[in-house]
């Protein structure tokens, strides 16, 4: 039987804008069989996005969206979360609006182990505004504001999520959807800050810039950097130097911040109401 996808699209929407071949078509629908498996309500369901490709996803899944700001998805997340506590909200952004513009935002997230679902799509490149370096474009590439090859490092995102505090790190790319959609069931299925990045390709402004003539020499490209985590832990140092490990990265239980949030409301409102009751009865 057919997964019927119009269920849970806007398909006054379709088709999308993205580029033909581009990977955000395979996350979005990765995506929503996930939110099938959870079985959420869709109601119930938040979903939050920024600016540049990854920002049309709040316009394509039919549910509470919000689209907002470059770089502040995790702020906007962070406030809608602690409002509504019950609502499962997930926050979509890109490599350049989630670690350069957001960075700050992202780390704060992840520090705070606020129970959000972080979809950072990496196509190492700034997409949407043509080509300029991102903090996950490798050295060497050629980008639009680094026309001799980039010399910036590049960040690992998934580090970096791990060393901020988030409890569930992860990493897939979209080449293998079935991967991807339980690497996310497992990830909206944590209590706790999710960090899950997911390789995907720009042929467009990334690949046929750098030699990678179209999708499918950007996706062997992505498919030559990247191996799951058995394997790349087999590696010597020098061998794992360019390569990306994928699958579940870290999975810990700490303390949400939701929860704690509401211990210190809930401390503070006994506390009120007893000041209160002292305060009337010194009076009489």
């Amino acid at each position: 039987m057919a997964f019927n996808y119009d269920k849970y699209l806007r398909v006054n929407k379709m088709p999308t804008l993205w580029c033909w071949g581009c990977g955000d078509g395979v996350i979005l629908k990765a995506t929503i069989r996930a939110i099938e498996k959870m079985g959420w309500d869709m109601d119930k369901v938040c979903i939050v996005s920024g600016i540049g490709c990854s920002g049309r996803f709040s316009s394509y899944i039919n549910c509470n969206t919000v689209h907002t700001t470059h770089g502040r998805t995790v702020a906007y997340a962070t406030g809608i979360k602690l409002a509504r506590p019950d609502a499962n909200v997930i926050v979509v952004a890109g490599d350049g609006d989630g670690l350069a513009i957001g960075g700050n935002h992202t780390i704060h997230g992840c520090r705070r182990n606020i129970d959000l679902n972080f979809i950072l799509i990496n196509n190492f490149i700034y997409g949407l505004t043509n080509s300029q370096t991102s903090p996950t474009t490798p050295r060497g590439m050629w980008t639009v504001s680094q026309k001799n090859g980039n010399i910036d490092p590049t960040f690992n995102a998934c580090n970096l999520a791990i060393g901020a505090g988030a409890s569930f790190v992860a990493r897939e790319s979209m080449i293998d959807p079935k991967k991807l959609e339980k690497i996310l069931v497992k990830g909206f299925s944590h209590k706790g800050f999710s960090f899950i990045e997911v390789l995907s390709n720009c042929h467009i402004n990334l690949g046929r810039k750098n030699m990678m003539k179209n999708a499918m020499e950007n996706l062997d490209w992505i498919d030559s950097i990247s191996m799951p985590l058995k394997k790349w832990e087999a590696l010597s140092d020098e061998e794992k130097e360019n390569k990306l490990p994928t699958g579940v990265l870290k999975e810990a239980e700490q303390e949400e911040y939701c929860e704690m949030y509401a211990q210190i409301q809930a401390a503070a409102q006994k506390k009120r109401g007893k000041i209160t009751q002292d305060d009337f009865a010194k009076k009489i």
